[in-house]
């Protein structure tokens, strides 16, 4: 366990204190920033959802960096960018902050390539985040960020920013997702 993977693991561990921070009705207050109030809670939540997605770039910095790659590493790092994305947007549909159906679409979309990533290795192969994959979870950080924090700054404006991210996101998670399917539609064909 290399520290990479540790700080993939941490990203990991981050995602109950984050879900117990919004979840539970801890009664913190409001707060106005920026134009915008919004429950502490959910200015807590997105700090630690902030902070829980940086390490994504921290371990993939670490392990490019001093060559510390591992096949346990090209696992894990997706399957917890999957965990947090996932866990931070059914949060946001329970609280009324996004739509369940592009939620759907978006997590269908992870369990499917989660699914091809399981096949390929069962084929002894084991696939890293392109850069299309990439760009689909900062759209996602961005959009849900904006979302937790209740379109801070934007709100000043009136542009729906946080709208709109989640729509750009989606669509960077729908186009990954066939880029995806598409690059590795040998698993199928192959498959017996």
């Amino acid at each position: 366990m290399n520290l990479p993977n540790k700080i993939t693991v941490s990203r990991i561990m981050l995602i109950p204190i984050f879900l117990l921070v919004m979840l539970v009705p801890f009664s913190w207050g409001e707060v106005a920033l920026l134009g915008t109030e919004l429950p502490v809670t959910h200015l807590v939540g997105a700090l630690i959802f902030i902070l829980a997605s940086v390490t994504d770039w921290v371990d993939g910095y670490y392990a490019r960096k001093y060559n510390l790659v591992t096949n346990l590493g090209k696992f894990l790092d997706p399957l917890a960018d999957k965990l947090l994305v996932s866990a931070a947007l059914i949060v946001l549909v329970e609280l009324g902050l996004a739509p369940s159906w592009i939620v759907i679409i978006i997590i269908s979309r992870e369990f499917a390539v989660t699914g091809l990533r399981l096949v390929l290795a069962g084929e002894g192969e084991v696939v890293a985040a392109n850069q299309l994959g990439k760009i689909k979870t900062w759209a996602q950080i961005v959009a849900i960020s904006a979302l937790l924090l209740h379109n801070i700054i934007f709100e000043m404006a009136s542009i729906p920013f946080d709208d709109i991210a989640l729509w750009v996101a989606m669509f960077f998670t729908i186009w990954s997702g066939w880029d995806y399917f598409a690059k590795n539609k040998q698993a199928f064909i192959n498959s017996k």
